[in-house]
This record gives structure tokens, C-alpha cells and sequence, in this order.
């Protein structure tokens, strides 16, 4: 059997057997093209096809892969972390327009670090603190981190937790899916750490504390930066308007949906 024969067969979109194959080869798309006749060996066969299988079932492909592309950046990614979505990129770009030279940045819930990794990348002459609640993620992180070159300090806290200094800046992706939505237990979202997507709650409940918290941690006139939900948009600032912020607003992702919500702090 060779390429031609296995993506004929292809339980899976032409596209995400093209990826897999190669992934499973380590060969480029013009190796796919120009050997795509040549013999494969069983095993080579064998580890293809049960990658096209664990697709078929829903297995995202950045977890079949190990990486995933974000803000011109290459990420490793495990099920101990979510995937980076295109959509986060506007969190990434808000904050590089808020931050002054030599700016302290807080990211919080930081995953596998894309958010972190992609602001420290821009700006080298920052200060980056990422946080997460879970070791697994950190370890995902610091990997990036190292494999793009950046320096950030990473710290095992739950939200503010061990957080003693002040910032700049503070941004978060936090979880923010109410329990019980159906998008849980739909496509990529099943196979993704649940304690990254949902508060087991409204989905407000990591923002609010979030939001809550941040004074004592943020430099007056410094940013805080929130991505949310879809419809969360509007509860988020009323969250802003109720304490004491200014600027309170909520930005726009290339879909046209209002994905990040932020305020500067009095």
C-alpha cells in the first residue's frame, strides 16, 4: 500500500489525511506529492490508519499531531491543555497595543502558555508571569516557552493565589462555558481538559473573581483583558461597571463576534 492508496481510502476529509499521513511520515507535502506512490511498509501502514481511526472518532487533530499553529507561533499541545483558537489571537493583539515599555504582564489560566509565549515573542523587553491551577499545563507551557525562545515566569496559582506584586497588564482565558452547555459534548471541546472550558457553573464565575481581584494586583490605569464567550459580552462589562474601572468596553474577532472584554483600572 502506498499514499495515493491510503488517502483514496480515507475515512477522513482529504485535507486530515494529507496532515496525518505526513505527521505519521514525517514528510512534507511535496515528499506527499512526489513519493505518494512508493510502497509504505505494515507498520508504517498500521500507525497511519489508526491515526485516520482516532480522527474519525473526533479526536482533534492538534492532539493527533502534538502542535498546533498560534500568532505566527508553533505550540506543542497534549490533552492537558486546550487548543489555541484563532479567535484568541485578538487577546494577543489588544494586549500589545495596551503595553508601555518594559510592561509587567499577568497571564492568567495560561494553558499551554500561546497567550503568554506569543506576547513575550513580540515584545522580549516585558516582564511575563503565567499562571495556571494545574502543573500538567505548566509543564506544556514551559515547553513553548523554550522551544520559541522567550522568557516568562511561570507559577502554579490558583487564579491570584500566590500572586504578590503588581502589573501592568493582566490578561485570561479563563473558563467560561456554563455547565451543562451542549458545545461540551460536541467536536474538539469533548476531548479538551473540562476544567479549562467550564466553571461547572454560569460560566462567569472565573470572570467575576477574575475581575474581583484584579485591583489589588493591577497599577492604576493599568488594562485588564478577558476573553468570554459568544453572548457573555454584556454581563462581562456590567461585571467591569459595578466596581471601579473606566474605558470599559468589548472588542470584535474577525467573526464579528464580541470575543474580549476589557477596562482600565482608576
Amino acid at each position: 500500500m502506498n499514499v495515493e492508496d491510503l488517502l483514496k481510502a480515507a475515512p477522513v476529509s482529504p485535507l486530515e489525511a494529507r496532515i496525518l499521513i505526513a505527521h505519521s511520515l514525517q514528510w512534507s507535502r511535496v515528499q506527499l506529492i512526489t513519493q505518494s506512490k512508493n510502497s509504505l511498509t505494515p507498520k508504517q501502514v498500521e500507525e497511519i490508519q489508526c491515526l485516520l481511526e482516532r480522527r474519525l472518532q473526533g479526536e482533534p487533530i492538534a492532539y493527533l499531531t502534538g502542535h498546533r499553529e498560534f500568532y505566527g507561533l508553533m505550540f506543542a499541545v497534549t490533552p492537558d491543555v486546550l487548543i489555541p483558537r484563532p479567535e484568541t489571537e485578538l487577546l494577543v493583539e489588544l494586549a500589545l497595543e495596551r503595553m508601555s515599555s518594559t510592561a509587567r504582564v499577568l497571564d492568567m489560566g495560561t494553558g499551554s502558555g500561546a497567550v503568554a509565549v506569543a506576547v513575550a515573542h513580540q515584545r522580549p523587553d516585558a516582564h511575563v508571569v503565567a499562571t495556571d491551577v494545574s502543573a500538567k499545563a505548566l509543564e506544556v507551557a514551559r515547553k513553548n516557552a523554550l522551544s520559541n525562545q522567550v522568557q516568562i515566569d511561570f507559577l502554579l496559582s490558583n487564579w491570584y493565589e500566590v500572586i504578590n506584586k503588581k502589573f501592568d497588564l493582566i490578561v485570561s482565558n479563563p473558563p467560561y462555558i456554563a455547565a451543562g452547555d451542549v458545545h461540551l459534548t460536541q467536536g474538539d471541546l469533548r476531548f479538551e481538559p473540562a476544567e479549562a472550558l467550564t466553571d461547572q457553573a454560569t460560566g462567569l464565575t472565573a470572570i467575576e473573581k477574575i475581575i474581583r481581584g484584579a485591583p489589588a494586583h493591577l497599577e492604576v490605569g493599568g488594562w485588564l483583558l478577558l476573553e468570554h464567550g459568544y453572548d457573555q459580552a454584556s454581563a462581562v462589562r456590567e461585571l467591569f461597571a459595578s466596581s471601579n474601572w473606566s474605558d470599559v468596553q468589548s472588542w470584535c474577532d474577525l467573526a464579528g463576534i464580541q470575543r474580549v472584554s476589557g477596562a482600565r483600572l482608576h
